[in-house]
């Protein structure tokens, strides 16, 4: 019988009824913060394309980490920008390079604090693609190679988990074999499985000045048209040893993180890019939209579609609401 009898009002009608019967949380340990290392000290340098977000010397993101752990966020996902860049990008893979030294500086001060490393090459290359480019495209198997040695030095120098972001075929095969080669058998890996090729990047390689210096990067990221694609991508790094599987970026992929969150049994991560981001603060400047009911209703969007894990710039500004 329908109404009069039943009436889902009912349980709308007072706040703590609400949160009673709320269906999916956000909690500070579903977050992962994305921070973007850069040379020099005491240098806290805000992207202009996202407000609140900033280049960080390594001094600095130490600082930034004791705050994040104090809010109860697990994880931070680190991007280097080198202070030189070359063909190769040697230094994604140099053990004095930002990001090992960042890893150290971490792990010295805040060593409970679970450290992500980006593993990608556009932040090091001078050509802004993903590995070694040959004939005007990026070569994956020679990839492969530097691919190999950036796990092996990310990890000696402090990483507990490592994402290959680049879309390379057999990327996490290779990492896998790098890593249980030198005995690191622990160290999980969050393959970036269904990484799309994005309009919604743009204001990530304003932060990290990876824009590419030719063409694109459609020959390797997915086509944002296809879908069952996805969940081939996944089946294959779950088979090469991913132990955790995304698809980026979060918000145009939700029925991605579904159909991906159904296929599998391991841990879903969906990354809220920068683009999503940005949308949202340049809104709100406007005053076209409450920046903070927008950022929740977000973040529940992409829990609720299947997520396990959310990287998203806004980690730091919904832990702070957690705790108050």
């Amino acid at each position: 019988m329908a109404f009069p009898i039943h009436r889902p009002r009912r349980l709308r009608r007072l706040e703590n009824l609400r949160n009673m019967v709320r269906e999916t949380h956000v909690r500070p340990d579903d977050l992962i913060a994305p921070l973007f290392v850069c040379p020099g000290e005491k240098v806290r340098r805000e992207v202009p394309s996202m407000p609140g977000v900033f280049q960080m010397s390594v001094d600095q993101i130490v600082q930034e980490c004791h705050e994040l752990n104090r809010l109860g966020i697990p994880a931070v996902i680190l991007f280097g920008i080198p202070e030189t860049k070359d063909s190769l990008g040697t230094e994604a893979y140099d053990e004095a390079g930002i990001i090992q030294r960042t890893n150290r500086a971490i792990k010295e001060a805040v060593p409970e604090l679970v450290i992500v490393n980006d593993l990608c090459f556009c932040e090091y290359t001078d050509h802004g693609h993903c590995g070694i480019v040959h004939n005007g495209d990026v070569d994956n198997d020679k990839t492969l190679d530097l691919i190999r040695k950036t796990a092996v030095t990310q990890v000696r120098s402090g990483a507990d988990i490592l994402a290959p972001s680049g879309m390379m075929d057999g990327a996490v095969q290779a990492i896998r074999e790098a890593l249980d080669a030198i005995g690191a058998y622990h160290i999980p890996i969050m393959a970036y499985s269904a990484k799309y090729a994005s309009a919604f990047y743009g204001p990530f390689r304003d932060a990290a000045h990876s824009s590419p210096g030719f063409g694109n990067r459609k020959s390797y990221q997915m086509d944002p048209a296809n879908r069952r694609e996805a969940l081939v991508e996944v089946a294959l790094d779950l088979e090469e040893g991913a132990d955790i599987v995304m698809v980026k970026p979060a918000l145009p992929y939700l029925d991605v993180i579904r159909d991906v969150r159904e296929q599998t049994q391991r841990p879903v991560a969906a990354y809220n890019v920068s683009g999503e981001y940005a949308m949202v603060k340049a809104a709100a400047k406007m005053g076209w939209l409450d920046e903070r009911s927008v950022m929740w209703e977000m973040l529940t969007a992409i829990k609720r579609a299947g997520a396990d894990l959310i990287l998203t710039y806004f980690a730091r500004s919904a832990a702070e609401e957690l705790q108050k």
